[in-house]
């Protein structure tokens, strides 16, 4: 079998010369990938962010959005010009051994990210319709491998279709309450200066990073783009990646736009309420502040969050299993795999708010090992050709990793030691 096959067939595309006004049908992996920074950690994160600090934290979200850009393009580069996603170009250069260790890591990684987003969208169920967190879990697997049946049967472009509507709706659900808070635009504006306020506001920092720059993220997307638009050469090529520039940037712009709004949403609306520590309570709060649309909209928001992105994260664990130990199963089947772990955590009666936590810890340890490897492919005349890395976007990138990798070190130090 070929071992740098896409996982499905990818779907016909118009040829990509022709006028700069056809770039935008060009577009769509990177809002695929997008998803990832709108999912249910993040909105733990942002909306803890803004009820515990205010606005201190918005440059948090700037800053992440800002590297996210970087990172995000140089994962679909690395898989539009090589043909092959991150994990394969891993998987061919590691002996056995180190290659089954960084699997390993890679799908502890993969099953953090499906129970932080199994268990989101079950919160949203419960929100919205009181349904316990188990049948919650249930249904949202079930619903996720409607949307995986889609890339498997439809191709990849009628999935990004998806995906995208499930963005809009995120978008609308995690945006609308701005409009009728009291959100002081000053003070937003003056979160934008760098600064902490005591080891804790560091550790919610670092936990706000962590659920913006994910490793299942840098990993899904070289396949993604490799999966749309397969292996090109020359002025095509060229082309490609001008149009994966903007799609990278387009679709970071919503991400963070949404982010940020959560974050302002819950400084204008949920300081010095108690009660905000979990999801829930911070729904409950929104309601109370802001009326039953307002709290509807936004479990919605959430529940379109956890759809997407768990079936976003199942795709990159097939990426990483495919690519690490060049066994490839149905998406469906790796959908069931990775559901049982989550519904287990859900049945145990762990608490919510902790398996949030926890998923991003272990979320934080793996971010080094994907972006180390991408910064140094990307960054490598064999692998990219004259499409290497230049040495000033060499050294951003390799700062970038400097300061991600030091504030999720912080986060780890930070829970170890018990800062509260």
């Amino acid at each position: 079998m070929d071992k740098t096959a896409p996982l499905a067939p990818a779907p016909s595309r118009p040829p990509t010369g022709g006028r700069a006004s056809r770039l935008p049908w060009l577009w769509g992996p990177a809002f695929v990938a997008a998803i990832a920074y709108v999912d249910p950690g993040n909105v733990a994160a942002n909306l803890t962010a803004g009820a515990s600090y205010g606005y201190l934290l918005v440059w948090v979200l700037v800053a992440a959005n800002g590297m996210a850009v970087l990172v995000q393009y140089l994962s679909a580069k690395v898989g539009l010009v090589t043909g092959r996603s991150l994990p394969e170009l891993l998987g061919g250069r590691l002996r056995r051994g180190p290659r089954l260790l960084y699997w390993a890591q890679a799908e502890l990684v993969a099953a953090a990210t499906d129970l932080a987003e199994v268990l989101g969208g079950a919160i949203a169920l419960q929100i919205l319709f009181g349904v316990p967190l188990v049948l919650g879990g249930l249904i949202v697997g079930v619903v996720s491998m409607v949307l995986l049946a889609i890339q498997s049967r439809r191709g990849q472009r009628p999935f990004e279709f998806v995906v995208m509507g499930l963005l809009l709706v995120i978008t609308i659900g995690f945006v609308a309450g701005l409009f009728v808070s009291d959100v002081s635009w000053s003070d937003a504006a003056a979160g934008l200066v760098p600064r902490f306020d005591g080891a804790q506001s560091v550790l919610l920092a670092a936990g706000m990073l962590g659920a913006t720059v994910m490793p299942h993220a840098i990993y899904v997307h070289s396949a993604l783009a490799r999966d749309r638009h397969g292996l090109r050469a020359g002025e095509e090529l060229s082309r490609l990646l001008r149009a994966t520039r903007w799609d990278v940037v387009a679709s970071m712009v919503v991400a963070g736009a949404v982010n940020i709004a959560m974050l302002l949403l819950a400084a204008a609306s949920l300081q010095g309420v108690g009660g905000t520590d979990t999801i829930q309570g911070a729904h409950a709060a929104i309601t109370d502040s802001l009326g039953p649309t307002i709290g509807a909209l936004f479990g919605i928001g959430l529940l379109a969050s956890g759809l997407a992105s768990t079936s976003v994260g199942c795709y990159a664990g097939a990426t990483i299993m495919a690519g690490l130990l060049r066994i490839r199963i149905p998406l469906l089947v790796r959908r069931l795999v990775t559901l049982v772990p989550a519904l287990v955590i859900l049945g145990i009666g762990a608490d919510p708010t902790w398996s949030l936590v926890l998923s991003q810890v272990l979320l934080s340890i793996g971010i080094p090992f994907a972006l180390a490897p991408l910064v140094k492919l990307t960054s490598n005349s064999t692998v990219m050709g004259r499409y290497a890395n230049s040495v000033p976007l060499r050294v951003v990138a390799w700062v970038v990793v400097g300061l991600i990798v030091a504030l999720n070190l912080a986060l780890i130090v930070l829970q170890v030691a018990g800062v509260e």
